[in-house]
C-alpha cells in the first residue's frame, strides 16, 4: 500500500500532460510548417541562430511558448518567461538590467511574454530602447491581432509571425505520440476508441493543449489498472470535456473574423452558410443587438432599393430583439437573416454617396443656387431667396426638369440603379425623366 501510495504521489507531482509532451527540439514541432518547414523563416534562424525579436500571434494550443523556448534553446540564449497578466514595469525592468549583465558575459537573453496584449502602453514602452538597442531579443505571443493590441513603436521592431490553427491530421499525431510516449499514459496501455478520437478532435478547436488535457483527464476519471489496459470511451472524452467551448471572444479577433464571414454570406445570398455564422456568434454569446445592427446596415448598403422592405424588416427586428432578448430574440435574427439573404442585392444607394463623396472633396463647399434657398422671412425674399423655384406638384406627372446641382458643377450619375428587384423600375423612370444625363453617362461605360 505504502509503494502504491508513492506511486500516486509521484503522479501527482508531475506537471501536467500537455507539458510534459512539449516537444524539446524542432524535429518534434508538430504544425506551422509555413513558419518551421525547410527553407521557411524559423527554420533559417534556428540553423542560422540568428534571432529577432518578434511576435508570435495565434489561436490558443496552436505553439507559441513552444517555438518560443525551442528558440531559445537552439540558439543558447538565457530564457526569460513573463506573463502579462500577472507582471509589470519592475519585472520586465529587472530581466532588462539582467541582460545587460549576460550580454557582457557573451550570453543572448530571450524575453518571452505570454499575452502580451494585455501589457498596457506603459509596460510595452519599458521594452522599446532594450529591444531596439539589442540588449533583449523579445518574443511576445498573443491570441490578439497585434495591429490593434501592441503599440506601434514596438511592432515596429519586431517581426510578426501568423500561427494557424491545428488540423486534425496535426492534433492526430499529436494524441498518437502523447498514448505512446508519455510516462504516464504509456504504462496503462491506454487506447482510444474511433468515435471517441474523432469526437476529440472535432471538439477541441485545433488547441493541442485542450486535447492533452483532455485525454489527461478521461485517463483519470476512468479508474486505470496497471494490470489491464485503460480504454478511453465516447462517454469519457464527453466527460473530460464537458462541453464544447466555441473559440470566440467578443473583443477579440475572432469576433472579427466571424462577423466578416456572416455579413460577406448575407451579401452572397447564401442564407445557410449566413444562418451558421449567425449560430456561432449566438452560441459564442455575442450581443443579440450588435448582429442586428449590422443586418439594419446591410439593408441598406447591400440591397438598398432592390428590395426597400428589407431595411424595414431589418429595423423591425432590431426593434423586437431589444423587447424580448435571447434565447427567443435568435429566432427574429434567423428571419432576419434568412429574407437579406436571399433578397435581391444591390449597392448602387452606397455607391451614390460614395461617388458624390469623392466629388465633393474634390472642390470647394459649392454656395446653394438661389432658386433651392429657403426664404422665410421678407428680407430673403428680397434678396431673391427662392425665386423662380419650380413646384414640382404644379406640373403634370409632378415632374419638372430644373437644374438642382450648384452653379457651376455639371450634373452628373451618382445613383447607377441596378437591375434588381424594385431598382428595375426606378432605373427605367429616373432614364425617362433624366434621359440626357443617363444617355452620356451609358456612353462613358
Amino acid at each position: 500500500m505504502d509503494l502504491f501510495n508513492k506511486e500516486q504521489n509521484k503522479q501527482i507531482l508531475l506537471p501536467p500532460l500537455a507539458e510534459r509532451m512539449r516537444p524539446t527540439k524542432i524535429a518534434d514541432f508538430v504544425g506551422q510548417k509555413n513558419l518551421t518547414g525547410k527553407s521557411k523563416i524559423l527554420h533559417k534562424v534556428l540553423e542560422n541562430k540568428k534571432i529577432f525579436s518578434m511576435i508570435l500571434w495565434g489561436p490558443p494550443g496552436s505553439g507559441k511558448t513552444t517555438l518560443a523556448k525551442l528558440i531559445s534553446g537552439q540558439i543558447n540564449a538565457k530564457f526569460y518567461q513573463l506573463s502579462a497578466v500577472s507582471s509589470g514595469v519592475r519585472e520586465v525592468r529587472t530581466i532588462i538590467n539582467q541582460s545587460h549583465i549576460n550580454r557582457n558575459s557573451g550570453v543572448a537573453t530571450i524575453l518571452f511574454i505570454d499575452e502580451i496584449h494585455r501589457f498596457n502602453k506603459a509596460q510595452q514602452d519599458a521594452l522599446l530602447h532594450a529591444v531596439e538597442d539589442g540588449s533583449l531579443t523579445l518574443i511576445g505571443a498573443t491570441t490578439e491581432n497585434p495591429s490593434f493590441e501592441v503599440i506601434s513603436p514596438l511592432l515596429s521592431r519586431c517581426k510578426v509571425l501568423k500561427l494557424m490553427t491545428l488540423s486534425e491530421k496535426e492534433l492526430n499525431i499529436i494524441l498518437d505520440r502523447a498514448l505512446r510516449k508519455d510516462i504516464i499514459l504509456r504504462k496503462y496501455s491506454i487506447g482510444i476508441d474511433d468515435i471517441a478520437r474523432l469526437f476529440l478532435l472535432r471538439n477541441v478547436n485545433g488547441d493541442a493543449r485542450k486535447l492533452l488535457n483532455a485525454i489527461e483527464i478521461s485517463y483519470q476519471i476512468s479508474s486505470p489498472d496497471e494490470n489491464k489496459p485503460v480504454r478511453i470511451t465516447l462517454p469519457l472524452i464527453k466527460e473530460a470535456l464537458q462541453q464544447r467551448h466555441l473559440l470566440y471572444d467578443k473583443k477579440g479577433d475572432y469576433h472579427y473574423d466571424v462577423i466578416s464571414a456572416f455579413i460577406k454570406s448575407v451579401r452572397g445570398s447564401d442564407p445557410d452558410a449566413a444562418v451558421y455564422w449567425l449560430t456561432v456568434m449566438l452560441e459564442g454569446g455575442e450581443d443579440p443587438l450588435f448582429i442586428a445592427r449590422r443586418l439594419i446596415i446591410l439593408a441598406s448598403e447591400d440591397i438598398g432599393n432592390a428590395d426597400p422592405s428589407a431595411l424595414t424588416l431589418a429595423n423591425s427586428a432590431f426593434q423586437a430583439v431589444n423587447s424580448i432578448g435571447m434565447p427567443e430574440a435568435a429566432i427574429v435574427l434567423s428571419q432576419a437573416t434568412t429574407y437579406l439573404a436571399s433578397a435581391p442585392k444591390s449597392n448602387a444607394s452606397y455607391m451614390a454617396l460614395t461617388n458624390a463623396k469623392k466629388e465633393i472633396k474634390n472642390r470647394e463647399m459649392p454656395d446653394v443656387p438661389l432658386h433651392l434657398r429657403n426664404a422665410p422671412t421678407g428680407l430673403m425674399r428680397d434678396l431673391n431667396y427662392g425665386k423662380d423655384y419650380k413646384y414640382a406638384h404644379n406640373h403634370p406627372g409632378h415632374f419638372i426638369k430644373d437644374n438642382y446641382f450648384p452653379k457651376g458643377v455639371k450634373p452628373k450619375v451618382f445613383y447607377k440603379p441596378s437591375s434588381q428587384g424594385r431598382e428595375t423600375h426606378i432605373k427605367g423612370r429616373l432614364r425617362k425623366l433624366w434621359s440626357e444625363r443617363y444617355e452620356s453617362d451609358d456612353e462613358k461605360q
